[in-house]
């Protein structure tokens, strides 16, 4: 029986800005982001938009009243928790109206949290091959203005549908990790700002890559040649690149050049949207698929995620046949495009905004937000979500009347 990603979506907030633009306030070459980096935009979210919000959005390219039905699994990888303790999963249940009998929980490891929520779906799936599982990866990367991380923030979500005889993409029962605690990122819960050693950080990540990477070769006997194209997680588009080059003698020449073709492919949408964290691998995936016209059924793909502190693992998936009618390039590239770009003084500004955390009530300015599920503010320390299908109705939660706890 085949397992993997029957549906895949997307959403990145509605507002960026040029990293030409932020390299030439901040008084470097352009060239040191858009080419030492291999970023060129950077999309900017507002206080309507969180983890919660931007995976629901994310799951709107593809979801049926059927699949709400059938979905009895949903995981939300994130580092970007709106709460400590309830699950933010539990709100985009609610948002998109799933089926209520099911498992619903948040999970986190850094970059890796998608990853780990993708295997622990496929397992399920396994189990109970009449079901199907939601996947989401949704982040917000902040390092802070003029800082060495600012070129590589960002913000979207990708969403998954897992589920027995995939339309797109059937995983390989071959996955190698590996995982060990070090000190390259890391975020107290103080502090909405990442704390990263970035040299020693882009370092492990290879490291971690040739450990896994010569580990699957080992046990699997597949070589190089035996991959179409390989994705990598991205916090940067040279980041992956940096890996792959590490292992591209392996092969001849003509497949070498093949590979990097097929890697160009795969980081345009993360050239246009930033570092998504969680989602950033599979949102390198997606650029792959909707971006390369040579693709066919049966090609086999390399799939490298990385979660810093640190979590690393390398599988493969095999594309199905008539995949391609099952992607929304179309959707996806005029999201892109219609996009409103910020002027740096304009992205500074709403960088620089930030929610209460006292408890004070709080009303967001919505007359921008276009996204069917935004924040609307914040009202006795909860998040008032709001669905413009729905109006004014709060769409976060099941509402309840205000009494003491027994």
């Amino acid at each position: 029986m085949k397992i993997g990603i029957d549906q895949i979506g997307l959403f990145t907030p509605g507002q960026y800005v040029d990293l030409v633009e932020v390299a030439q306030a901040r008084g470097v070459d352009p060239n040191k982001f858009t080419i030492g980096i291999g970023q060129d935009r950077q999309s900017v979210p507002g206080l309507t938009q969180d983890a919660v919000t931007m995976a629901a959005n994310a799951a709107l390219d593809f979801l049926t009243a059927e699949e709400r039905d059938q979905v009895e699994l949903i995981i939300l990888g994130t580092e970007s928790g709106v709460d400590n303790s309830k699950a933010g999963a539990l709100y985009v249940q609610h948002l998109l109206g799933l089926n209520q009998w099911s498992r619903a929980f948040e999970i986190k490891e850094a970059c890796y949290g998608a990853t780990a929520g993708l295997q622990m779906a496929a397992d399920f799936v396994a189990a109970h091959p009449d079901k199907k599982a939601l996947v989401f990866g949704s982040d917000i990367a902040r390092y802070g203005l003029a800082t060495g991380g600012e070129v590589t923030q960002g913000a979207g979500a990708v969403a998954m549908l897992i589920s027995a005889n995939p339309r797109i993409l059937a995983l390989n029962n071959d996955s190698v990790y590996r995982s060990q605690s070090i000190q390259d990122f890391w975020r107290p819960v103080y502090s909405d700002i990442a704390f990263a050693r970035g040299h020693y950080s882009t370092n492990q990540y290879i490291d971690f890559f040739q450990k896994v990477w010569a580990k699957y070769r080992e046990e699997t006997g597949h070589t190089l040649d035996d991959f179409k194209a390989l994705c990598f997680h991205l916090p940067y588009t040279k980041q992956g690149l940096k890996a792959l080059r590490k292992i591209l003698p392996e092969t001849n020449v003509d497949h070498q050049q093949s590979l990097l073709h097929y890697y160009d492919e795969s980081i345009q949408y993360t050239r246009q949207i930033g570092n998504i964290y969680t989602g950033s691998l599979y949102l390198g995936l997606l650029s792959l698929l909707e971006t390369s016209t040579s693709l066919a059924a049966g090609d086999t793909i390399g799939l490298f995620s990385y979660g810093s502190g640190a979590e690393g693992e390398f599988y493969s998936a095999e594309l199905q046949p008539g995949f391609e009618e099952q992607l929304h390039g179309e959707t996806h590239q005029q999201m892109l495009a219609n996009r409103r770009q910020l002027s740096v003084p304009e992205y500074e500004k709403v960088f620089s905004e930030e929610l209460p955390t006292d408890g004070s009530a709080y009303k967001a300015d919505t007359s921008n937000e276009k996204a069917r599920f935004y924040l609307a503010g914040i009202k006795n320390h909860e998040r008032q979500y709001r669905d413009h299908l729905r109006g004014n109705e709060d769409a976060g939660a099941e509402s309840a009347p205000d009494e003491p706890i027994a």
